[in-house]
């Protein structure tokens, strides 16, 4: 069932993404024309405090008109790694400076669309260095208990993909007893 890719041709392309349109074609012969996402990848941190609580980011979000929690995450620099990444985004966005990173989980999380690679690293502990220098990216900083992550799901307060993805998973190795 594999696709076979015989050209892709730009659409729209800056800085922040790139839109295209792929000639496809089917294991039966069918073609058509596919419209895709390339963007640059992001990387992001899961901080726990110790006490089961996690950081996060309540922020609104326009295109879908949501107010919802996310993890600290953003875009990678230019030869920048994903885990230096992930401690920049946490510091920048939180003003706390995250402990060491482990990989946590690592997401495409429109993959039918876009190649957007997200790398989500988890911190045991971080250290409060002041007030964020990305002062528009949260309305409020939070310290949330790990296990209200499923009502949070419910509730529609947790509908990121990648911090849903990142947070399930940890919530989920909480309960087998897994340490991550």
């Amino acid at each position: 069932m594999r696709w076979t890719v015989h050209s892709e041709k730009p659409l729209y392309t800056d800085p922040w993404l790139d839109v295209r349109v792929a000639d496809v074609e089917l294991p039966g012969g069918k073609r058509f024309g596919h419209r895709l996402i390339r963007t640059p990848g992001g990387a992001g941190a899961v901080v726990r405090d110790g006490q089961g609580n996690v950081l996060l980011l309540w922020r609104h979000r326009f295109i879908t008109d949501t107010w919802t929690y996310e993890i600290p995450m953003g875009g990678l620099h230019e030869g920048e790694s994903p885990e230096a990444a992930a401690a920049r985004e946490v510091e920048e966005e939180t003003g706390w400076r995250p402990g060491p990173l482990r990989p946590l989980v690592y997401a495409q999380p429109s993959h039918g669309l876009m190649d957007s690679e997200h790398h989500v690293f988890v911190a045991d502990g971080a250290e409060h260095v002041g007030e964020p220098t990305d002062t528009w990216e949260a309305e409020r900083i939070e310290w949330v208990a790990l296990d209200r992550v499923p009502a949070l799901v419910r509730e529609r307060k947790l509908v990121g993909g990648t911090s849903m993805n990142a947070l399930l998973y940890l919530y989920a190795c909480s309960l087998d007893g897994h340490e991550v």
